[in-house]
């Protein structure tokens, strides 16, 4: 190549050397690209954040219930010389010792908020956990099998959704929590456990089904034909090639069932059929400030405002996670 030069028409070769190309590309792996793609969603990370912070609030309760507020979650102040409750027997408002007020037994509305985040998270959590493992095992048998096993299972599933949930959850914990032995022998105490089992119960056939419509597309691409020709058994292509290609969907569905399973202890613990009263929920506390909302506002707003801040930082999460986890997503 030559190059054209001077303004007295005369002509000058110079040579051109090839242009050099100075940018690498770098490859990223999957996760690589979910933590870029999550980080971009301010929303969520806020709300992770939010959650971050409460779970390290409710395993520090116990040490700040005893060295912060030295208030106990059951502990009455009816009594002079500390005395949360009036002369009429209603409960007083926050103070400079009790920053959310006392509730109608004038105990420490905040002391038991914190213990209360402590068993929502605990249900939510554990629930959710037990609902994972039983519908993930299920649905992926349903769908990579097909046949009479789909039959079953999906039959099944569809009675158990059928149900209406919450009067069978309080027919369940009623009838266990009659007696001290609980239920199937003595396996299923009253109280955390039981409320625990009630709502794993009639939690895991929803994840069955993402994960059922899941197996039965993911069982007909090429790299499934491919290990089955080289002579790999069902349950190596179900745990090396199924399941690691649903545990998107898998972690996204978890990650919003777990509200749903918060709001339905909150739901049990309303009509006084969840956790016993010594262990602090805030549905009860709803419960119990229903009749006295009026006057005491605080009984209402705090548990109300924890649970609602709870479950809309879980579900922010949720979506954000899906969006992270789904390439096909323009976020």
């Amino acid at each position: 190549m030559t190059a054209v030069t001077g303004g007295s028409g005369q002509h000058s070769e110079a040579p051109v050397g090839p242009i050099a190309v100075t940018a690498e590309v770098i490859g990223r792996s999957p996760w690589q690209l979910f933590v870029a793609r999550f980080r971009q969603d301010h929303v969520a990370l806020g709300a992770l954040g939010f959650l971050a912070l409460l779970v390290i609030v409710a395993l520090l309760a116990p040490w700040i219930a005893d060295n912060v507020v030295h208030h106990g979650p059951n502990d009455l102040f009816i009594h002079e010389p500390v005395k949360m409750v009036n002369e009429f027997g209603l409960p007083l408002g926050p103070n400079e010792q009790f920053w959310f007020g006392a509730d109608r037994s004038g105990r420490d509305l905040f002391v038991r908020v914190l213990y209360g985040a402590r068993t929502s998270l605990i249900v939510g959590v554990v629930a959710t956990g037990f609902a994972v493992v039983v519908g993930v095992t299920l649905g992926m048998i349903a769908g990579y099998f097909g046949g009479w096993r789909d039959t079953l299972i999906s039959r099944t599933t569809d009675i158990i959704l059928s149900f209406p949930l919450l009067l069978f959850a309080i027919g369940i914990v009623g009838a266990c929590s009659s007696s001290p032995e609980g239920c199937f022998g003595g396996l299923i105490k009253p109280g955390l456990q039981l409320v625990i089992f009630v709502i794993a119960l009639f939690s895991w056939p929803n994840i069955a089904r993402v994960v059922r419509g899941n197996t039965l597309s993911l069982r007909e691409q090429e790299f499934v034909d491919a290990n089955r020709s080289l002579g790999a058994g069902n349950f190596t292509i179900i745990f090396r090639e199924l399941l690691p290609n649903l545990v998107a969907p898998i972690i996204v569905y978890s990650t919003l069932l777990i509200p749903s399973n918060i709001i339905f202890e909150a739901a049990l613990s309303f009509l006084g059929m969840g956790v016993p009263q010594t262990v602090p929920s805030w549905g009860r506390q709803l419960s119990e400030a229903a009749g006295v909302f009026r006057v005491a506002w605080w009984m209402m707003f705090f548990p109300g405002m924890f649970l609602f801040a709870t479950t809309l930082g879980f579900n922010l999460v949720g979506d954000g996670l899906r969006d992270a986890l789904d390439p096909r997503t323009g976020r």
